[in-house]
């Protein structure tokens, strides 16, 4: 298996499955020695707790669900 220009390497099928690597999961590597160790994220990552630490506060309008969709569809 080799690493691609662009850091990449496939996880084989097999892998996935038996770890539930879906599409998105967020994982983390950890090194140990010579070790790389890849494993399925525990908490939210920290781009996700930042972007909804940006996003908090934001709304100033209070809408209900409906008038929200109605606005979203045209």
């Amino acid at each position: 298996m080799k690493i691609t220009s662009k850091g990449q390497v496939t996880i084989p099928l097999e892998i996935r499955e038996k770890m539930g690597f879906l599409p998105d999961t967020e994982v983390e590597f950890i090194i140990s020695g010579n070790t790389v160790l890849l494993k399925k994220a525990r908490s939210p990552s920290k781009r996700s707790r930042d972007l909804i630490a940006r996003m908090r506060g934001k709304a100033t309008i209070k809408m209900a669900t409906d008038e929200i969709m109605a606005l979203t569809r045209g």
